[in-house]
């Protein structure tokens, strides 16, 4: 800084109208306007020439202000990415920086650092640290690695004790304590206003999180170095010790957010004699959060249960650094370290002394059960042949403990690799180091025998013929409505039990469907509203039916981490309601459109008859039709559909006014059949039948039966007394009328009659006719109509 020249204005502030030296090889001395006042004479500043870019992006020009040219910008450190401090420019002497006039000031602040964005997956929560990651980097290169976590016994060692420490854990969540270890140690005589190094503002800012203040940013870049979260407290306002417990129902807590946050009961605090002073693993409290005024420290580096605070976290919506590497799981042996190591930055950045005599820990002899690795099974797995050298480097080189043991080895897992647990994760561990490429790309084979089931080919015989009829199959959600259960899934409208969801994704469809018939509503609506009015839809899938009087669903959780046994697998099944898997069809406007010479024809219930027909013949099954009513359905264009005597579905037309309250306009035709009782019922897969070379007869016949004798009854009996000649009966005209006595109606049946090994005479076909006539004349007193 050459010289300046205060300026007041007339709003009251006052600028200056700078003459900085920016160096000869950037223009030499230039004019900018500042409107900072924290800067003397001969300070070295950073300046921001015309072209420069800052974060935002906040694009530098040289433009006229305050009646001068300003050539320039004078940065602060919230500017530059440096930190959150804007009440005056960045003062290098501040930072003990002493550089040349001209010095490039990206390279002289480690701005000119590069950040690698990485995916960790759940399992690999140590990767998120510098420690994970380098360990990582060291594996795919074969580099060097000097790991910063070692040391655990040396700083247990070193750690003072006498600061009360407790957990008193009284619901431990399945049966695990929510704190196994907690490391206090004490810094005295901080300095809070002294400035975070550059280096150590640069490397959080490129990992997302931006300086705060030299003591909470110690904290942050020892969790990133390490990957073990750390929180400090102002020493002068905690009451009394520390003690980790679960929180009492409806007990408040104010979090660093300021937010006031009503707590549950599977929440882990930390509490002092005041009461919560933090959500363990998640985020700290106000009264004790370190500040401006803090003087002396207390370090917190604990282990936390990886089940507790993830509730936490999701509970009260508030994911956060620490909580995201707590539930993935943090190296159980790096709390002593890593709170040592925050402890020594304090005393070298902030000015602290570190307290030998006070501290605290608490936490058990950690120890892994060892893993028993046989030899060959790495190679049987994966399909590779490994040598026994390559197994053991390999598991060594990620910080297995390996011993032979017995024609294999014994593996001990390293502290901070939660996710190896049995041999088959070692497995997978050696064909990762040892690389996937080796891997050979060969189809399996499938065992002879094998392949779908019976029931699977069944379901797949359905679907296709129904798409080979132009249907279109819309999967949906089982989700729906009490209502909706009761007018779809009863035959009368009431309302019969139904399953509702404790966790809905809708909160105004909690219910799991009785009947498939909503949700293709929900469908049929939603393409008649985009202008697709002329619909054949289909699905399978699975409705939920519980018994009338049975409480289902279950209290206790099996852990994840073993098998259940046979008792406990057998109550989980137990805990659901029976599911059935059906099959229902939804026809709506045309089934052919308007087209020159053919005028449109509009879907009926002959339309869904026959997908009916067409669903069960692929099924292997026969049907009749009989009349029936549903709450839903059009009264005189309702049937049920039986098999074998047995009730597998309906088929009708929908009322106008369910209809209309599912905003669809026109005729809706459905259909919904349970396909596992289908399948059941079917004996055998069906096979096309052969065909005769001989010509067919036809003959009509016209009965009379009584109003309520179903047309398919009559059919049946038809063909059977007149097998095995007569091979088709087709129902033509159903007459009620004049010339017929009150109380009948006249079906008209075209009839068609062939032989496999000769041409039938009119004689043959007239005798299977009347032979069928006179089964249909016993069970249902028919004649012959005159």
């Amino acid at each position: 800084m050459k010289e300046f020249t205060p300026e007041p204005q007339s709003n009251g502030k006052t600028i200056r109208w700078c003459q900085v030296d920016v160096g000869a090889e950037h223009g030499g001395v230039r004019g900018i306007v500042c409107g900072a006042g924290n800067f003397f004479v001969g300070d070295k500043v950073v300046v921001t020439l015309p072209g420069s870019v800052l974060p935002g992006p906040f694009p530098i020009a040289a433009r006229k202000t305050y009646g001068h040219v300003s050539d320039g910008m004078i940065a602060s450190a919230k500017e530059l990415g440096l930190g959150s401090e804007h009440s005056g420019i960045l003062r290098l002497v501040d930072l003990g920086i002493d550089a040349p006039v001209g010095t490039d000031a990206i390279a002289l602040l480690g701005l000119d650092d590069i950040a690698v964005e990485i995916n960790v997956t759940p399992d690999r929560g140590y990767a998120l640290s510098l420690r994970g990651v380098a360990r990582e980097y060291s594996h795919a290169t074969g580099a060097a690695f000097r790991d910063p976590g070692t040391g655990h016994e040396d700083a247990v060692a070193r750690t003072p004790r006498g600061f009360p420490l407790a957990v008193d854990d009284r619901a431990p969540i399945r049966g695990r304590q929510g704190a196994s270890e907690f490391v206090a140690r004490i810094v005295r005589d901080v300095d809070p206003s002294r400035p975070t190094p550059p280096w150590m503002i640069t490397r959080l800012s490129l990992a997302g999180i931006r300086s705060l203040g030299v003591l909470i940013d110690i904290t942050n870049y020892v969790m990133l170095e390490l990957g073990q979260p750390i929180h400090g407290y102002d020493l002068d306002r905690l009451q009394g010790g520390i003690t980790v417990r679960r929180a009492e129902e409806g007990e408040k807590l104010e979090t660093l957010d300021g937010q006031i946050r009503t707590l549950s009961a599977e929440d882990l605090l930390i509490t002092d004699e005041s009461g919560p002073i933090g959500l363990a693993g998640v985020m700290g409290g106000g009264p004790t959060e370190m500040s401006d005024a803090t003087r002396n420290v207390l370090v917190e580096a604990a282990t936390f249960d990886q089940v507790s605070i993830a509730r936490t976290a999701r509970r009260h919506k508030l994911p956060s650094e620490a909580s995201r590497r707590f539930e993935r799981g943090v190296d159980p042996l790096v709390p002593y370290v890593a709170a040592e190591r925050v402890a020594s930055l304090m005393v070298e950045l902030a000015g602290g002394t570190l307290d030998a005599e006070l501290g605290g820990s608490l936490g058990s002899t950690y120890r892994r059960e060892a893993i028993t690795l046989p030899a060959g099974f790495v190679s049987g797995l994966i399909g590779v042949d490994y040598t026994d050298d390559e197994i053991v480097s390999a598991l060594r080189l990620i910080g297995c403990a390996v011993e032979e043991r017995d024609g294999g080895w014994s593996v001990t897992a390293p502290s901070w690799r939660h996710d190896l647990s049995d041999k088959w994760t070692l497995a997978e561990e050696v064909a990762r180091i040892e690389g996937y490429d080796r891997i050979p790309s060969v189809l399996p084979t499938p065992p002879s025998g094998r392949g779908l089931t019976s029931a699977q080919q069944g379901r797949r015989r359905v679907a296709n013929a129904l798409a080979a009829a132009g249907f279109v199959e819309t999967p949906s959600f089982p989700f729906t409505t009490e209502e909706q259960n009761a007018l779809h899934g009863s035959p009368s409208g009431d309302t019969l039990p139904s399953v509702k969801l404790a966790n809905p994704l809708d909160g105004l469809a909690p219910f799991l469907r009785r009947s498939l018939i909503p949700a293709m509503l929900q469908v049929a609506h939603r393409n008649v509203s985009r202008g697709i009015v002329d619909l054949a839809l289909f699905e399978v899938g699975t409705v939920f039916l519980p018994k009338p009087g049975v409480q289902y669903g279950t209290s206790s959780v099996p852990p994840l981490a073993v098998r259940p046994d046979a008792a406990t697998l057998t109550a989980l099944d137990a805990s659901i309601p029976p599911q059935r898997r059906h099959v229902a069809v939804l026809l709506t406007g045309h089934t052919v459109p308007k087209q020159p010479g053919q005028a449109a024809i509009a879907a009926d219930l002959a339309d869904a008859v026959d997908a009916v027909r067409v669903l069960t013949a692929a099924a292997g099954l026969d049907i009749e039709l009989v009349q029936a009513q549903r709450a839903a359905l059009h009264p005189g264009r309702t049937a049920r559909v039986l098999s074998g005597g047995a009730d597998i579905g309906y088929v009708g037309e929908l009322l106008p006014t369910v209809s209309a309250d599912a905003d669809l306009p026109g005729r809706v035709l459905v259909a919904e059949l349970d396909l596992d009782a289908m399948l059941e019922l079917a004996t055998a897969r069906p096979v096309a039948a052969s065909l005769s070379g001989f010509p067919a007869a036809t003959q009509d016949v016209s009965l009379v039966v009584p109003l309520e004798v179903a047309a398919g009854a009559v059919r049946a009996a038809l063909l059977e007394g007149g097998a095995p000649l007569l091979e088709g009966a087709r129902l033509v005209d159903d007459y009620r009328g004049p010339g017929l006595a009150e109380g009948t109606k006249s079906l008209t049946f075209a009839l068609r009659f062939r032989a496999e090994d000769r041409t039938l005479t009119a004689a043959e076909a007239t005798d299977a006719k009347l032979a069928g006539v006179a089964v249909a004349a016993e069970r249902f007193g028919a004649s012959i109509r005159d």
